[in-house]
């Protein structure tokens, strides 16, 4: 069996695979997850293999308890992968776009790809379909710009986004939801209406936890998958033969 773990900002996410059926599927926030790891290794012993994805704070005990269990292959832009990696700074390229850029890959050879992960922050990462990655972008997430608005004024209130289609606000509470939805809206859209004029056959991909609340109200045509990453990652631990 393999396990997928996937270390992020806010949560830290385990998948398990036995071969490419999913076995096993959980999240923690970050002080839980060492626990969690320990009750998952007790069920299941026969995990062999781990692929480890780290872009936030990760518990010190996580890296020794998975080399001792497990052959571990922590992501970095050291390793073998699926594209040529063109960002000036290639070591500083976080895992998790190198991760989603892999996945991209694997997942649609030979494509013009722009992937675009809604979390704490938004990033945007294009892959051509000769398999060069040639940089993207970073900008605040829907819930940062929600804080940033409330913490940054005297008297804005901190919102949570919800289920309606804004496009004027009548107060102030909507006038904010407004801006910070539509905004991250015409965003996402002018990014790929940007790239869609420079290269054909764009393809989309929406994956990061707000996924679902966005994909609704983008005009461009998306492939929305959540667990795009945990996917490519599974192949990026085969495609390093470990």
């Amino acid at each position: 069996m393999n396990l997928v773990l996937d270390i992020g900002n806010s949560f830290g996410k385990m998948v398990l695979y036995k071969g490419e059926d999913v076995v096993f599927r959980d999240q923690a926030p970050a002080a839980e997850l060492f626990k969690k790891l320990k009750k998952l290794f007790l069920k299941y012993r026969e995990i062999e293999r781990c692929i480890l994805c780290v872009v936030g704070a990760v518990d010190p005990k996580i890296v020794p308890f998975l080399k001792i269990n497990t052959f571990l292959l922590v992501v970095s832009a050291q390793m073998k992968l699926p594209f040529e990696n063109s960002y000036e700074t290639p070591e500083t390229l976080g895992a998790d776009r190198i991760g989603l850029v892999a996945a991209a890959v694997f997942e649609y050879p030979a494509k013009n790809c722009l992937i675009i992960d809604a979390g704490s922050c938004v990033t945007y990462d294009f892959v051509s379909a000769k398999g060069q990655y040639l940089g993207g972008a970073i900008s605040p997430g829907l819930q940062m710009r929600f804080k940033a608005m409330h913490e940054h004024t005297n008297k804005l209130p901190l919102l949570t986004a919800d289920d309606r289609f804004l496009t004027l606000g009548n107060n102030t509470h909507n006038s904010l939801l407004a801006g910070s939805v539509n905004g991250l809206v015409y965003e996402i859209d002018g990014w790929s209406n940007s790239l869609t004029t420079q290269y054909e056959d764009l393809t989309v991909i929406l994956t990061g936890g707000d996924t679902q609340f966005l994909s609704k109200r983008l005009k461009n045509t998306i492939f929305a998958n959540s667990n795009f990453l945990v996917g490519g990652l599974r192949q990026l631990l085969d495609y390093n033969n470990c």
